[in-house]
């Protein structure tokens, strides 16, 4: 196992803003076209990513602050990396596998980590609204896809998953 070294790198508090990422200041992703979906509604908001869509630029993960009302969440989807989901606030349905049938709650500070390449989606199964943290691995999260049957619910809503 690698030990790192102490070293005596620093950085001033005006080079560290780089790595700040300030809640009042984040900005709604408009990317996730599932989230258009009817039941599937959220906002999302990027933390750590690519740094034109988040104050801090992504090494190795990307972090995002997921705010759902009750009953909404995410459909089934896959991605090529590792997924983790911490539950902030609220009670959340995991769910996964080729069509979702498999499922876990997390409760507050709760935390799952799903492998790439398996299917995953998420609900808020409170009464109010709750808040949930998604980490992606990688530099590069990849493109998400959907089942057909989630891709067919996207077009009666007049939404194209890409």
């Amino acid at each position: 196992m690698a030990k790192a070294p102490v070293t005596s790198i620093t950085l001033s508090p005006d080079e560290m803003s780089q790595y700040i990422s300030r809640f009042k200041e984040l900005r709604l992703t408009s990317d996730f076209d599932d989230a258009g979906i009817p039941g599937y509604e959220r906002k999302t908001y990027r933390v750590i990513g690519d740094q034109d869509k988040a104050p801090i630029q992504a090494v190795d993960f990307h972090l995002n602050l997921i705010v759902c009302g009750s009953g909404k969440g995410a459909p089934l989807h896959s991605h090529l990396t590792q997924e983790v989901f911490i539950s902030v606030t609220g009670c959340w349905e995991i769910f996964w596998g080729p069509e979702g049938t498999e499922s876990i709650v997390l409760e507050p500070l709760d935390t799952i980590a799903i492998p790439p390449r398996i299917s995953r989606g998420f609900k808020n199964i409170s009464q109010e609204e709750g808040i949930l943290i998604g980490i992606v691995g990688g530099n590069d999260p990849g493109q998400i896809d959907w089942p057909e049957n989630v891709k067919a619910i996207a077009q009666a809503a007049g939404i194209k998953l890409i």
